[in-house]
């Protein structure tokens, strides 16, 4: 039995995702296996490889978003998850926003992001 879980996002870029993580200090690998309960491992598209045994991985599905997929008992074990997943899902809506923004012509403005 497979003690991976499947939650959507709202995840679409995966340059983004991928230099979010890095910009958190998380080492990150395209196309391989995130690791889980009793050495299971399921493929991903995008991998955080995460101190332990256990990683978050994201598939991209057919309409461009990413599920996070994840042994989530296991990350759980040495990281707070909910703190780790909020910052991943925060500093990929920094990223994003700040992209957006460069896209539109808009690279000299004073941008202000709040975060509450």
């Amino acid at each position: 039995m497979s003690h991976f879980s499947t939650l959507r996002t709202k995840i679409t870029d995966s340059v983004i995702l991928t230099n979010s993580l890095r910009d958190l200090g998380i080492n990150v690998k395209n196309n391989a296996e995130v690791r889980g309960y009793n050495g299971q491992q399921i493929r991903a598209d995008i991998v955080a490889v995460l101190e332990g045994e256990y990683d978050l991985g994201w598939s991209e599905n057919s309409d461009g978003t990413f599920d996070l997929i994840a042994d989530l008992w296991g990350v759980a074990k040495k990281h707070n998850q909910t703190e780790l997943i909020n910052s991943i899902n925060q500093k990929y809506a920094v990223n994003k926003t700040l992209s957006e923004v460069k896209q539109r012509g808009l690279q000299n403005a004073n941008v202000k992001l709040v975060l509450q």
